[in-house]
């Protein structure tokens, strides 16, 4: 059986991220990422929003706001070095009546106590002048929130690890078993023949996304005792008409729904001008990426409270993600979980459960902390 340094399961946005990473840090080491899919960013990477997120809503002191705040200048300075389409298109946090400004100020204080620094809250003139076609009477304008390309990141990220002698990504290699001997880790993996083969590492980073549950059990993790049981949330997307489309300059979000645990559907923009609503949350049992036709009255009659001048034709069924929760439909939110699980007995195991949003803004700086425990001889 063949022996490399570090693998890592899974190659979504934030896998590909912590193997350009060590790829930097450790150039001579033998690196691997396998991923079941025939390609990067199969699932959850390539079907969300592609926002840059500023870091206001998230709880005090947790690794989504840690990660989201420092993450995102990191993405933006990447994004620069490396021409992969973007925009610093800025989003406003809308209050569509005098009752929910309470809400968004109490959104901006947040933001500041998460060390985000450009939040400035505006008055109904000021919005006007922003976005003269909405509803609203105040806003929290946030201008370092942007949109990007996740797809040329991937594929950069993908070319920096390739062009490593030392790397490689296997595609169509789908793990389907890991274990501890108590020096390293063997990893049983389908590949491409069908055939089954293994591969031992000193290090295993597990990214597994909406699976990343299913590799901590085979560790013998107790997924539900620790809190790491992933939950399938789908979130779907509608689109708006393209006339329509161009009276949105920026991205628009009402106040999040606390009984949602998310942000509600808002109103992002594409790289190519796009306005899409969404995304819905539902918790479901099965990966499916349709879109239910008959939901869309859901999203005209969400969208109709602040955007005016959009009629039901002008909202088509677009796209669907999925997202790994870890938490259960009557839990309150939680973190990303990040651990080396030195403390479970597995050495070398460095564990990333629940990625969600901001997992594509914080990519960077979570491939830093996950590639910061790892030793390399």
């Amino acid at each position: 059986m063949d022996k490399i340094d570090v693998i890592i399961i899974g190659a979504g946005v934030v896998g590909l991220s912590t193997a350009a990473e060590l790829c930097r840090k450790f150039p001579d080491a033998c690196i691997g990422v396998l991923d079941k899919e025939q390609q990067f960013g199969w699932h959850t990477s390539s079907r969300n929003s592609e926002v840059i997120h500023g870091g206001m809503y998230y709880p005090t002191g947790s690794l989504k706001a840690k990660l989201c705040v420092e993450g995102r200048p990191l993405l933006y300075e990447f994004c620069e070095q490396h021409q992969i389409p973007h925009q610093r298109i800025g989003k406003l946090i809308i209050a569509r009546e005098e009752s929910e400004i309470a809400a968004i100020e109490g959104i901006a204080k947040q933001g500041a106590i998460n060390g985000v620094d450009d939040l400035v809250l505006i008055d109904k003139a000021k919005v006007m002048q922003m976005e003269p076609h909405i509803k609203a009477v105040a806003a929290i304008h946030s201008p370092s929130t942007g949109i990007i390309d996740s797809h040329k990141l991937m594929a950069k990220f993908e070319a920096m690890i390739q062009s490593n002698d030392n790397a490689f990504i296997g595609y169509k290699h789908e793990v389907i078993g890991v274990e501890f001997t108590g020096t390293e880790y063997i990893v049983t993996y389908r590949g491409p023949d069908g055939k089954t083969d293994q591969l031992a590492c000193d290090w295993l980073i597990n990214c597994a996304g909406l699976w990343s549950d299913v590799v901590s059990g085979w560790l013998g993790i107790d997924v539900e005792k620790e809190g790491y049981k992933v939950y399938w949330v789908k979130g779907e997307y509608f689109s708006i008409s393209a006339s329509k489309s161009k009276l949105l300059n920026h991205l628009v979000y009402p106040p999040p729904l606390k009984a949602l645990k998310g942000l509600g559907i808002h109103v992002t923009k594409s790289m190519d001008g796009r306005a899409r609503l969404g995304p819905s949350a539902f918790y479901v049992d099965g990966i499916n990426y349709d879109v239910d036709p008959d939901h869309g009255n859901e999203f005209y009659t969400a969208a109709s409270l602040y955007l005016p001048f959009v009629g039901r034709d002008d909202v088509a069924p677009d796209m669907a993600g999925i997202r790994p929760k870890i938490q259960a439909p009557t839990d309150p939110v939680k973190d990303f979980v990040i651990r080396h699980e030195t403390d479970k007995g597995l050495p070398g195991f460095i564990n990333l459960v629940g990625i969600e949003s901001p997992g594509l803004t914080a990519a960077i700086a979570i491939g830093r902390m996950a590639a910061g425990w790892v030793e390399v001889k």
